[in-house]
C-alpha cells in the first residue's frame, strides 16, 4: 500500500505502507556466530533475482515460505520433522534470523534458506509464479488500534500476490491469536478470488499438525485466549 506526501514546490512522493516495525534486539554468541559462519549458505539475497528453487535446494521438492518467522522455532521445527519439503523464511529482524541460522545448524537441516527482507519485494522481486506449495504467515502484528488497520499485511491486494505464487492447490496458511483480526482475515479471504476455504463457507481449520504450538500460543491458551487458523487453497 501507498501513501502521498506533498513537499513544498515539487511532486508528491509516493511511500510504502509498511506492516511492520523494527525491533531493536540482540543475538546471543552462538546466534552470532551461526549467523556470520551460515549467512552465505543459508542466506538469500534479493539482489540475486528471481529464484531457481531446484538450483538453490539442489533437488525438486515442494517449496514452503512462510512469511515473518520470528525467532525461527517454529520453522526450524516444521523443517526438520517435513525433510521431504523444502522451507524459505523472509523475517526483518536480524536477531530472529541468526536464532534461525543457529537453530539450523544445530539440527544438520538442509532445506531451509532465509532472506533477511521485506517481504513484499521479496515475493515481487525473487519468487517465481506458481511455484510455492504453501505459503505462511503466523501471528502478524495485528495492528490493533483502528487507525492502524492499514497497516494489518493481510489484504486483499496482498493475498492475490501471495495466489500468484501459489502452484493450483497450493495453501496460503494464516494464523492469529487476535479476533478482530482473524475476523478480518476471514472477510478479506471470504471475498478473495481464486481460493476456496478448506474448511467451509467463513469457517476457522483447527490448527494443522505441521504447525507446531509456540511457547506464546500455549501461556495464551492458559489464560484463555483463541488462536484461529484459515486454510485456504488456490482455485486457479
Amino acid at each position: 500500500m501507498e501513501s502521498n506526501v506533498m513537499t513544498e514546490n515539487a511532486a508528491p512522493i509516493r511511500r510504502k505502507i509498511k506492516s511492520f516495525v523494527l525491533r531493536t534486539g540482540r543475538m546471543t554468541d552462538g546466534q552470532r556466530r551461526a549467523y556470520e559462519i551460515n549467512l552465505a549458505e543459508l542466506g538469500l539475497q534479493r539482489s540475486s533475482g528471481m529464484q531457481s528453487f531446484e538450483h538453490t535446494f539442489g533437488r525438486v521438492a515442494p517449496v514452503v515460505l512462510e512469511i515473518g518467522f520470528g525467532m525461527g522455532d517454529s520453522l526450524a521445527e516444521m523443517a526438520a520433522n517435513a525433510p521431504e519439503n523444502d522451507f524459505i523464511g523472509v523475517e526483518v529482524h536480524t536477531p530472529g534470523v541468526g536464532r534461525l541460522m543457529y537453530l539450523v545448524q544445530e539440527a544438520g537441516l538442509t532445506n531451509v534458506r532465509t532472506y533477511e527482507d521485506d517481504a513484499v519485494e521479496v515475493l515481487a522481486q525473487c519468487i517465481p509464479d506458481n511455484s510455492l506449495s504453501r505459503v505462511q504467515i503466523y501471528f502478524p502484528d495485528p495492528w490493533h488500534k483502528a487507525r492502524h488497520h492499514k497497516r494489518r499485511l493481510i489484504q486483499p491486494q496482498f493475498v492475490q500476490t501471495l495466489r500468484n505464487k501459489l502452484t493450483v492447490g497450493g495453501v496460503l496458511h494464516l494464523a492469529t491469536d487476535w479476533e478482530n483480526y482473524a475476523e478480518h482475515m476471514m472477510d478479506v479471504m471470504a471475498e478473495a478470488e481464486g481460493y476456496r476455504n478448506m474448511a467451509g463457507a467463513r469457517q476457522y481449520s483447527p490448527r494443522p499438525e505441521y504447525r507446531p504450538i509456540t511457547k506464546f500460543e500455549k501461556r495464551g491458551e492458559r489464560l484463555g485466549h483463541g488462536v484461529w487458523d484459515l486454510l485456504f487453497s488456490k482455485t486457479e
